[in-house]
């Protein structure tokens, strides 16, 4: 990865919680239009794309775990490509991987499990993972390499959790399947304050979040994870609540804004730093 022109972290305050946002990766990619709206016209998909000031031809693809620090526990949602590439954003943000205590997987593709181990070594000695029980029993029957390399190692430090189920107090998990079978988003809520870890649900700032009904190649299961994505945005516009996609442009935190007949992602500024 190039040297990035900001720096690979954004921290603030959630209540009593201190969240920071981590750029383990960027990845550009050519021909977005073989990942996002399988489903659109080029005609559509072009005129989207020029309403909102990005090529057609190519795209930056941006991978950022959370790191939230409730005080009594540093969690760490999603571990990025790569060893290498999550203990870097650590070190840049002042954190080490020793002082990780829990370790959250949204689901299990390679971009979110890759940062666990590094050559068979755990990356975070002293935690203990969570993950949904749907999801590992998915990966666990389906002779995934990176499972069996990155996940299975670690199963007896793993807790399983279902759709509602609490991770600590303040971090609820909830079932937004389709993406992957097991998918999971997380709600944090301290001191009033409410937050939600998106993670894949839509891994687009316009593509998949302007139009949720536009196919995804990496949705496992299309319709499901098109109508999981559009309750979860719903939900984002409607009670106006912050949020952390894990592709969203990095830091990858903002709103959802109802725009038209669809959505509009809203950068953060400095809402959550006063």
């Amino acid at each position: 990865m190039p040297a990035p022109a900001v720096a690979p972290y954004r921290r603030f305050g959630l209540g009593n919680f201190t969240v920071t946002t981590l750029l383990s990766g960027t990845r550009p990619m050519e021909g977005p239009q073989t990942i996002f709206g399988l489903n659109a016209t080029p005609e559509e998909f072009g005129a989207l794309a020029e309403a909102n000031f990005i090529p057609t031809d190519k795209m930056m693809m941006s991978f950022a775990p959370a790191l939230v620090d409730t005080g009594a526990e540093v969690i760490l949602f999603d571990t990025g490509l790569s060893s290498d590439g999550i203990r870097a954003a650590l070190a840049a943000a002042g954190r080490s991987p020793e002082e990780v205590t829990l370790v959250v997987l949204t689901h299990m593709h390679g971009d979110h499990i890759g940062g666990l181990m590094a050559d068979g070594t755990p990356t975070f000695p002293n935690a203990v993972y969570v993950t949904g029980q749907q999801e590992y029993d998915h990966w666990a029957a389906a002779g995934n390499e990176g499972f069996d390399t990155k996940v299975r190692p670690l199963a007896d430090k793993m807790r399983f959790i279902g759709d509602g189920d609490e991770v600590v107090g303040g971090i609820q998990g909830m079932l937004t399947a389709g993406h992957t079978p097991g998918h999971m988003t997380y709600a944090l809520e301290s001191e009033g304050q409410t937050l939600m870890l998106g993670a894949d649900t839509t891994n687009h700032f316009v593509w998949s979040l302007q139009r949720p009904d536009w196919e995804v190649k990496f949705d496992m299961d299309k319709a499901m994870a098109a109508a999981s994505r559009a309750r979860f945005l719903d939900r984002l516009a409607t009670d106006r609540i912050p949020f952390i996609g894990y592709h969203m442009p990095f830091p990858g935190l903002g709103y959802v804004e109802r725009y038209a007949d669809s959505y509009r992602f809203v950068p953060v500024s400095y809402q959550l730093d006063l």
